[in-house]
């Protein structure tokens, strides 16, 4: 049975929600953590975690387990088919964490949910918030459980739950922004592969883009754009997308489909992160293009950076007031993020020939430069963000 009050009530049981979940249960606060699915998700989808982000989950006990089942890689380039355009190294970054850490998104949501439950906290899964209102002492929040409805009472009520986020809705948040015409393949494959699994790399063709990263188990995570693609990729479509658009030499065969999807990408930001008892982390607050692996790092951050604010505020250390400076750093990032994504974007889907030209030649130019290959690093790491993940006065 589910309690019928609360000081913090989290929709979403993803990674963001659930490393909010382990900030509060490490602080003692009391808190719900709630999510419609049955059980958590068995794909990929995000598939790398940052250095900063690392850093920033040392808080929660998680860092070593994820390094532990994850693959380091140290290489990242951007390429025109067979020539490189930039080629970064991360081993070089000022961080413990000297890599991209690739790992499915599963097993991430995996590594959390152990570690919440280690700590004695749970998650609620098959139950959905189905109606979100603010009363005068918070807001009350209706549930459908498998035991039928109910009720519960939170003095704050954070959505971790989506783009689709009901919790954005209730407390009347806009969320600006649009969405990309191209829609996007999301594939993991097993094949052979040519460049090996010592990098991720960013392909530009005529054709479109095409990423290529290895994965852990020895699969690759795919990621493309096209018009219109097909519901369910298969071998074919994959296998067409490499040779349009990936290297050109060696042999680049895709011999198994692990797990595919075609998704549109939307480019859209919360007009604020607070609304009275409302908090939104996440893609209920940001969602941009996948370019860069951004998306699920930047809502982990909010997640640490939420629960420190909501642990000093439920324990009475800060005023309820201090909340509103998480949008003010959060927003900001995400801002940045979204930033850096549709750039990456826009240069990734270029049509002109004499625009793509120009690209592949600013690329090249800034891959001879050490400063703004340093400054690029430190933007696909996170590490340029750091100062917008602290709070001065806010215990860490």
């Amino acid at each position: 049975m589910l309690k019928n009050s609360t000081d913090v009530m989290i929709v979403g049981a993803g990674p963001t929600g659930t490393a909010l979940a382990i900030a509060l249960q490490q602080a003692g606060v009391d808190y719900l953590l709630i999510d419609k699915l049955e059980m958590g998700q068995n794909t990929s989808r995000a598939a790398v975690i940052h250095a900063h982000t690392l850093e920033m989950l040392e808080e929660l006990g998680v860092s070593a387990e994820l390094t532990k089942r994850g693959m380091r890689v140290e290489n990242f380039a951007i390429r025109d088919r067979d020539r490189p355009l930039v080629q970064l190294r991360f081993d070089q970054l000022p961080s413990a964490y000297r890599y991209l850490l690739m790992i499915p998104q599963n097993e991430t949501e995996k590594v959390f949910a152990d570690r919440l439950e280690a700590l004695g906290g749970s998650i609620h899964r098959g139950v959905t918030a189905t109606a979100v209102t603010q009363d005068a002492n918070g807001a009350q929040v209706t549930l459908q459980t498998p035991h039928g409805e109910t009720s519960v009472k939170a003095r704050y009520v954070v959505g971790g739950d989506g783009m689709h986020s009901i919790v954005r809705k209730a407390a009347g948040i806009e969320f600006e922004g649009g969405t990309y015409e191209e829609s996007f393949v999301l594939a993991d494959v097993r094949m052979q592969w040519s460049l090996g699994t010592s990098e991720v790399s960013l392909f530009f063709s005529p054709a479109g883009v095409v990423v290529v990263a290895p994965l852990p188990d020895g699969a690759f995570r795919i990621v493309a754009t096209l018009d219109n693609a097909p519901e369910k990729p298969g071998i074919a479509d994959i296998q067409g997308l490499l040779d349009a658009r990936g290297p050109t030499t060696g042999i680049n065969r895709v011999e198994e489909i692990v797990w595919s999807s075609r998704f549109r990408v939307h480019h859209r930001l919360a007009k604020s992160y607070r609304k009275g008892p409302f908090l939104l982390m996440g893609d209920a607050a940001h969602v941009h293009s996948p370019a860069g692996g951004q998306g699920m790092n930047t809502g982990i951050v909010d997640a640490v950076v939420l629960g420190r604010l909501l642990a000093d505020v439920v324990e009475g250390r800060q005023p309820d007031k201090v909340l509103y400076s998480y949008g003010q750093v959060r927003r900001p990032a995400a801002a940045k993020v979204m930033e850096m994504a549709g750039m990456l974007t826009s240069m990734a889907t270029l049509k002109s020939a004499p625009k793509r030209a120009l690209r592949n030649g600013v690329l090249s130019l800034i891959n001879l430069v050490p400063p703004a290959k340093k400054r690029l690093q430190m933007n696909l790491s996170g590490l340029a963000r750091k100062d917008m993940a602290a709070i001065p006065g806010i215990s860490h």
